[in-house]
């Protein structure tokens, strides 16, 4: 074992509400049935904030935070003085580094340009609209509740509002969906100019409607082809792929995600959320809220929590440290997981031997070979 040091440390808050589930959704959404209980949920989650600071103290104090991602569910279903009451609530409890970045997730059909105005005031520097399809037919098949006219309305209001950036969520490989079609959606969303597009394959997920009736999906050859020319369209646009579903302008990543990507440190407060946190004892621990709004707001926050063993900290580093296109630093895994690199040095052999990974004096850098066989690179890491 070598010096733990402490990463940037991040804030997840989720907000569970929807209007309606879509059917291909297994994040922890409700339908909103009646009236949101906006005030009440807030005053919880700073309520579950404040105990994570009692309870992890060692791990938080003297800490800034580095990013906030609001995310759900649908949070731009709450009010923009709910937000900025909830902002100011948390930096008395927890200060922001300068020019921290501060994430909101948008739905299109709630989407008016008054609140995004306003979200902005309340101190969000950056929201993140599910758009999805630019198809009126494919947004009625997701369970969309926006069309194409609103989306773009969406991104007008976003662009008026004087945000430091946004970014389009965009799926392809949609039920029948034609390569021509997907194309067609990513160029109507280059067309737009976001400075960031999260650009991702449909998959089925347990436990959703699409699981208990399959739409019909394009084959491997199809999901391949909109690959490929979707990724020289974004490219030739002139964004830089990142992350495997993430392309941005220079200078536009999401610098939460990239925290999370890099093994960084995350706070967590709302139903089901997921948290992070390293102690300079060496310690790291993963935990979990409550996941149903009636729990959570009875004042059962904490879930689960569980200590991330040394034997399994090179799986957790590398699982998301290669998603990332960019170089992994050497030095960054010794200090993040507490580990020697000589731990991981049989498995970065065999790495190298399979022409998945490239070796230098200070960085790993996934190759082409290894994106195709991720899963495989990672699988390697998981055994003991």
């Amino acid at each position: 074992m070598v010096n733990l040091q402490l990463p940037p440390l991040s804030l997840y808050v989720h907000i569970p509400w929807c209007v309606q589930k879509c059917p291909y959704c297994d994040f922890n959404s409700h339908a909103q049935k009646g009236s949101i209980p906006e005030q009440d949920y807030i005053k919880h989650l700073l309520q579950d904030l404040q105990a994570d600071l009692q309870g992890y103290p060692a791990s938080i104090a003297q800490r800034q935070l580095h990013s906030i991602f609001i995310g759900g569910g649908t949070p731009s279903l709450f009010s923009a003085d709910g937000i900025a009451f909830l902002l100011q609530q948390i930096q008395q409890l927890i200060p922001f580094q300068d020019n921290i970045e501060i994430t909101l997730e948008a739905n299109p059909g709630t989407a008016e340009a008054a609140r995004f105005v306003g979200y902005v005031q309340a101190g969000v520097t950056r929201i993140s609209m599910g758009i999805q399809s630019f198809d009126d037919e494919k947004l009625m098949k997701l369970g969309r509740i926006h069309n194409a006219e609103e989306a773009k309305q969406a991104v007008h209001f976003a662009k008026n509002a004087r945000l430091r950036s946004f970014n389009l969520d965009l799926m392809h490989g949609l039920p029948n969906q034609s390569v021509q079609q997907a194309l067609d959606d990513l160029r109507q969303a280059i067309a737009l100019a976001p400075p960031h597009l999260s650009w991702y394959q449909l998959t089925i997920e347990p436990n959703t409607m699409f699981a208990y009736r399959p739409p019909i999906l394009p084959d491997d050859d199809e999901l391949w082809d909109i690959f490929e020319q979707g990724h020289q369209l974004l490219t030739a646009a002139g964004y830089q792929q990142y992350e495997t579903s993430a392309y941005a302008k220079p200078h536009f990543q999401c610098q939460h995600n990239l925290n999370y990507w890099r093994f960084g440190d995350y706070l967590a407060i709302g139903c089901g959320a997921h948290g992070k946190l390293s102690f300079p004892s060496g310690d790291i621990i993963r935990y979990s809220k409550t996941k149903h709004p009636k729990g959570y707001m009875r004042g059962e926050y904490l879930y689960a929590q569980q200590s991330v063993a040394p034997a399994d900290r090179p799986f957790e580093f590398f699982m998301n440290r290669f998603r990332l296109l960019e170089p992994v630093p050497k030095v960054e895994f010794e200090q993040f997981t507490g580990l020697a690199l000589d731990c991981v040095e049989e498995k970065i052999q065999w790495a190298l031997n399979k022409g998945y990974v490239q070796d230098s004096a200070n960085y790993w850098q996934i190759t082409e070979q290894g994106k195709l066989f991720l899963n495989e690179l990672l699988r390697e890491f998981l055994t003991k």
